[in-house]
């Protein structure tokens, strides 16, 4: 029993020494290669904030263009057809025969 208490203890101390040093890393990095990683890693949030490609040469964004299309013509796309969102089902309800209908009538 003191030995699980004392593995208990071990944990929750453990896991606070990871959580202060993740913290620590996120805030400031000690080693120059992290912190050139990080200026990295801003860099590329701020050019990619319109949520285009990166530094796309003109040869990328046409294969990336044709691509869309290809995939437009495929799945039913086209002018003002909006691919992002979700398509609308209309399910109608199936034209019964009267003669059916009366027939299970008079069975039930």
């Amino acid at each position: 029993m003191l030995t699980s208490k004392l593995l208990g203890g071990l944990r929750a101390a453990q896991t606070s020494v990871v959580i202060t040093r993740n913290l620590a890393a996120a805030q400031k990095a000690s080693d120059p290669i992290q912190q050139l990683f990080l200026d990295k890693i801003r860099e590329y949030k701020q050019k990619s904030a319109g949520g285009k490609l990166v530094e796309a040469s003109p040869a990328i964004e046409k294969e990336m263009k044709t691509e869309l299309e290809k995939l437009e013509k495929q799945y039913g796309g086209g002018p003002g057809v909006d691919m992002t969102t979700f398509p609308a089902f209309k399910f109608e309800e199936p034209k019964l025969d009267p003669i059916n209908e009366q027939a299970a009538a008079a069975k039930k």
